[in-house]
C-alpha cells in the first residue's frame, strides 16, 4: 500500500486530471479511496470499476453504476450488488441461479424481486445454504412452503423471516402440523450422536461452538426457537412455553418480547438467572409495579438495564442513580422528561441525577447555565458539550475543574478558536483533549501544531485543513503511514505538491 497515493485518492482538492491519472494506476487500496470521492464523474466511476471488482462493488452499492456499466460474467460481485440494491438486470438472476459458485447463488437468494422461476430454482438448490438464504428473505408464500423443508437449517431461516405467516411460525415452534426435520448441518458432517468441542482445533470446521445432534437436531432447533423469539411476527401464545425452559438464553429472548402477558412477566421477574431479569428490566412494556420490584434487585446488570428502560418512573431512576454505575449517557427516560420534570431533575440533591440531565442537548438556557455553574465536576463535564455556552462559561469550567473537563470543552462544536489555542498552549496537555482539538472545525494552525506532539492526535491533525501547508508537506515523510495518508488527503496540501507526487509516484 502506498499511503501517499491512497491519501491523494480521497483528497477533495485533487485536480480532476490527477484523479484520471490515479484511476489508470489504481490498485485495490487506491481504488477504494477514489471510489469514496463525491465528485467522481460517471465516466470515471465506470473506468474505476474496471480496475478492480472491490471498487466496482462499492460503486454499485452507492448507486454510482447502472446495469449497463457491468458485465455479470466478468464482474459477478458488482452485478450481485446491483441486484441486491434493486437496480440490476433481472435476466442476470437466471445466470446466477445456475452459477457453480455457491456463495454467488446464496447472495442471489437474498436479493429482492426475484423472478418466480428463479425462486423455484433456488428453493430446489442442491446446497442447503442457498435454500436457507432464500428462506430468510423470501415472500410469505415461499417461506410457508419452505417451513416443511426436510433440513432443519432451512426451517431455522424461515423462523427468522419476518414475512413468514404467524401460523407457520407457531407450527415451527410446536412442531404440530409439520413432518419432523430429517437433517441438520451437524449430522450432515458428523456421525451422531455428536457434541462439538467448543475448543475445536480444526481450522476448516464450520460448526458453532455449541453444535450438537443426537438424531433430533437439538442445537439447530434451539437456534430456530431463538430466531422465532426474536421474530415480532411470532404469536406470543406459541412462545409462552419457553417461560420455564431449561435454556436461559431462550428465557432471555422471551423476557425482551413487547407482548408478554402479566402472569409471564411476573414469573420472569422471579427467574433464578440475573440475565433474564435484566432483559425484562429493560422491556418498556412491563408495569410500573414490576419495575419497582426490579429496582431492588441486586442481580448482575438488572438495575443498570432498568435505568435504560424508557418508561422507568423518575423517582425509581433517581434511586438507581444513587446506587448503580450508569455512566454519563443520555438515558431514554431523561431524554423524554417533560419541562416540569427537567426542572425537578436539575435541582436534585444527587449530582449523578444532575449529570444525567446534563447529557441532554436541548435544555432551556436557564437550566443549562445553572448546570454549567454546578460545583460537581461530573455535572460540568456532561454539560460542557451543550450548544449555546459562551466562551466565558467554557473558560470558567476549565479554570474550576481543569483536566477533568478539558476534553469535553474541546469537543464542544461551538468552542471558539481562541479558547482552543488557550487549551493547547497554556494547559497541561491532556491526550484526549488534543484529539478533540485536532478534529475541531475551529482549530487554528498554532493549536494543531501542538496536537502534532501526540501520536494519536497527530493522525487526526494531519488531515485538518487549517494545518499550515509546510507542516502538511513535512508530514508526508512521517514514520507513521496513517499520518502520511491523512496529510496526503489534506485539502490544504499545495496543488503543486499534489502534481509532483502523482507524477513521481506513478512513474510519469
Amino acid at each position: 500500500m502506498n499511503p501517499v497515493l491512497c491519501g491523494l485518492a480521497s483528497n477533495v482538492a485533487l485536480p480532476v486530471e490527477l484523479v484520471d491519472r490515479l484511476i489508470v494506476v489504481a490498485d485495490a487500496d487506491i481504488a477504494d479511496g477514489l471510489a469514496s470521492r463525491a465528485d467522481l464523474s460517471r465516466e470515471q466511476a465506470v473506468a474505476l470499476a474496471v480496475r478492480g471488482e472491490g471498487s466496482a462493488v462499492r460503486l454499485a452499492y452507492e448507486g454510482r453504476l447502472a446495469a449497463a456499466d457491468i458485465n455479470p460474467r466478468t464482474q459477478p460481485q458488482a452485478a450481485l450488488a446491483l441486484l441486491e440494491e434493486g437496480f440490476g438486470d433481472l435476466e442476470w438472476t437466471r445466470l446466477f441461479a445456475v452459477d457453480p459458485n455457491v456463495e454467488r447463488r446464496a447472495k442471489l437468494a437474498a436479493c429482492p424481486g426475484l423472478l418466480a422461476d428463479v425462486r423455484e430454482m433456488l428453493a430446489a438448490d442442491r446446497d442447503v445454504r442457498v435454500v436457507a438464504e432464500l428462506a430468510l428473505w423470501t415472500t410469505a408464500d415461499v417461506a410457508a412452503r419452505l417451513a416443511r423443508h426436510p433440513h432443519a437449517e432451512v426451517r431455522r431461516a424461515v423462523a427468522a423471516n419476518e414475512a413468514t405467516p404467524p401460523q407457520v411460525l407457531a407450527m415451527l415452534i410446536t412442531g404440530e402440523g409439520l413432518p419432523p426435520a430429517e437433517q441438520c448441518l451437524v449430522c450432515d458432517s458428523e456421525e451422531t450422536p455428536y457434541v462439538h468441542d467448543p475448543h475445536c482445533p480444526r481450522l476448516d470446521c464450520g460448526l458453532s461452538a455449541d453444535a450438537s445432534c443426537s438424531g433430533s437436531h437439538e442445537s439447530t432447533l434451539h437456534e430456530l426457537a431463538e430466531q422465532a423469539l426474536w421474530n415480532p411476527a411470532t404469536p406470543i401464545e406459541a412462545l409462552l412455553r419457553f417461560t420455564g425452559h431449561p435454556s436461559a438464553l431462550l428465557r432471555c429472548r422471551l423476557a425482551a418480547r413487547p407482548d408478554l402477558p402479566p402472569e409471564t412477566v411476573a414469573r420472569l421477574a422471579g427467574d433464578p438467572v440475573p440475565g433474564v431479569r435484566a432483559d425484562l428490566a429493560e422491556n418498556p412494556t412491563i408495569s410500573e409495579s414490576v419495575m419497582r420490584v426490579l429496582a431492588a434487585d441486586g442481580g448482575h446488570d438488572v438495575q443498570r438495564r432498568l435505568a435504560h428502560n424508557p418508561r422507568v418512573p423518575l423517582d425509581v431512576l433517581s434511586g438507581l442513580a444513587a446506587t448503580t454505575k450508569i455512566g454519563s449517557t443520555l438515558l431514554p427516560r431523561i431524554a423524554s422528561a417533560s419541562p416540569s420534570e427537567v426542572e425537578e431533575l436539575s435541582t436534585s440533591s444527587n449530582p449523578v441525577v444532575r449529570m444525567l440531565l446534563a447529557e441532554r442537548r436541548d435544555l432551556p438556557a436557564e437550566i443549562r447555565d445553572r448546570l454549567a455553574d454546578d460545583p460537581d465536576a461530573k455535572v460540568v463535564k456532561s454539560i460542557a458539550g451543550h450548544p449555546g455556552l459562551s466562551e466565558a462559561q467554557l473558560r470558567s469550567m476549565v479554570e474550576r475543574h481543569g483536566s477533568r473537563v478539558i476534553a469535553k470543552v474541546a469537543a464542544n462544536p461551538q468552542t471558539p478558536s481562541a479558547l482552543l489555542e488557550y487549551l493547547t498552549a497554556h494547559m497541561t496537555p491532556v491526550r484526549k483533549a488534543l484529539r478533540e482539538v485536532a478534529r475541531h472545525p475551529n482549530a487554528t494552525g498554532p493549536a494543531l501544531l501542538v496536537c502534532l506532539t501526540d501520536q494519536d492526535a497527530r493522525r487526526i491533525a494531519a488531515g485538518h485543513a487549517a494545518l499550515p501547508p509546510q507542516a502538511i508537506v513535512e508530514l508526508l515523510a512521517d514514520h507513521d503511514w496513517q499520518v502520511v495518508e491523512a496529510a496526503a488527503a489534506n485539502p490544504s496540501l499545495p496543488p503543486a505538491v499534489m502534481v509532483e507526487l502523482v507524477l513521481e509516484l506513478n512513474g510519469a
